[in-house]
């Protein structure tokens, strides 16, 4: 029997939702059919969320590492954290410490081979911030980790809609001077691999999206448009790339004009997300794209305003779980696929001196043409003897005039 997928959730800041969308995502025992969740959290918290929020949780199952995860269970990792205490809807420093825990654990037991992705819950990137972590949020710090042979790349979707973006986390302040022509094509380059690698399109068609209202109107408004995103499109469009634009952000989604495409290439957060946001409700999930693992996320924040009152929905967080599994499984054949392509079969053709004439098929004669067919002769006429001595003669049937 194939062995599930192995999924590691982190708890987020404790002090957010995050916990609570996760329990509530695995209350339905059928998913355990699925995959086998490693969620790392302290159990003292999932006993708290049982009483406080009146959870029933089949299946749960304290384990001391991702190691011994077992199948059908719902395998609770305790941290041992030195501090749980929960103040609802405020992130502090004790939340934010504990998040980190969660997501250092996950990513070891990654690098250990214990779990094969990895779906986070939000964090307050105020209260991660401490002495020893200093990333602005899950993608950069994820890409560390990867290596400096690793670029992340941001992306948001659903079943319909798939957004990337060029800038991540970066105030508007220093936007424009960031949009670069190398910037954008890579972006274009990067997006494309991943609609191959872990989405099966096959020949993805991208649209690109101006920085600048109405695409600069002819430079008036903003010259990127000119000097960097065109030339970005067209060098990616010479190298076989499927990429079109620049398009006006705010008619592009408004129009539905998303539609035509499997791709959307934002230049920055704000562009891609909000739009994104407000068409795909609370199916969204988020990617971190072009990592060595798969990572995915609940496309909404900490929602410190329904921390542990029971009111959060998680259906984000059972999107992100399920479409972690359907990435790693989409990676897995289009490597597998790579690594043994099919050869391309080629039929050496022989030289001149090589060939030969070719005779009749076996049982088949040439047929004579008709002003060559032997005449009738009269039956009644009797056969000339041979003048050669000792030669048998051959009686002929010239009753038909086709060959057999």
């Amino acid at each position: 029997m194939e062995k599930l997928i192995r999924v590691g959730l982190t708890h987020g800041d404790f002090n957010g939702v995050g916990l609570e969308v996760i329990l509530k995502s695995l209350a339905d025992e059928t998913i355990l059919e699925l995959m086998t969740p490693v969620i790392f959290t302290d159990w003292r918290l999932v006993e708290y969320a049982k009483r406080t929020l009146g959870l029933e949780i089949p299946g749960l199952k304290r384990v001391p590492s991702a190691a011994e995860a077992q199948e059908g269970a719902v395998n609770i990792v305790d941290l041992r954290l030195p501090d749980t205490t929960v103040h609802s809807g405020v992130p502090n420093a004790a939340s934010g410490a504990g998040a980190v825990a969660s997501l250092e654990a996950a990513m070891k037991a990654y690098e250990d081979n214990e779990i094969d992705v990895i779906v986070t819950a939000p964090i307050s990137k105020e209260a991660i911030q401490s002495d020893t972590f200093h990333y602005p949020g899950h993608t950069e710090y994820l890409g560390a980790k990867a290596g400096k042979d690793y670029n992340p790349q941001m992306i948001l979707f659903d079943d319909l809609l798939r957004v990337a973006l060029v800038t991540t986390h970066l105030p508007i302040a220093e936007l424009a001077q960031s949009i670069t022509k190398e910037k954008v094509a890579d972006a274009i380059r990067r997006f494309s691999a991943t609609l191959k690698s872990d989405f099966g399109i096959v020949k993805p068609k991208i649209a690109v999206l101006s920085l600048n209202p109405h695409c600069g109107d002819g430079g008036l408004l903003g010259n990127e448009e000119k000097t960097c995103i065109q030339p970005a499109i067209a060098e990616c469009a010479d190298a076989g790339e499927l990429a079109f634009g620049p398009y006006a952000a705010d008619g592009f989604f408004g129009s539905g004009a998303f539609r035509n495409f499997d791709g959307i290439l934002a230049m920055y957060h704000d562009q891609g997300l909000a739009p994104f946001k407000t068409l795909s409700g609370t199916n969204g999930v988020n990617f971190t794209a072009g990592l060595p693992f798969v990572r995915t996320s609940p496309d909404h924040g900490t929602a410190c305003d329904l921390a542990w009152t029971g009111n959060a929905d998680p259906t984000s967080m059972r999107e992100a779980i399920y479409k972690a599994i359907d990435i790693f499984r989409n990676r897995s054949r289009y490597a597998e696929a790579c690594a043994n392509p099919l050869r391309k079969q080629v039929q050496e053709r022989p030289q001149k001196s090589d060939k030969t004439p070719r005779g009749p098929l076996p049982g088949k004669q040439d047929t004579p043409k008709k002003e060559d067919a032997p005449k009738k002769e009269d039956a009644t006429k009797k056969e000339e003897p041979s003048t050669k001595e000792n030669t048998p003669v051959k009686e002929e049937n010239h009753n038909n005039t086709t060959a057999s």
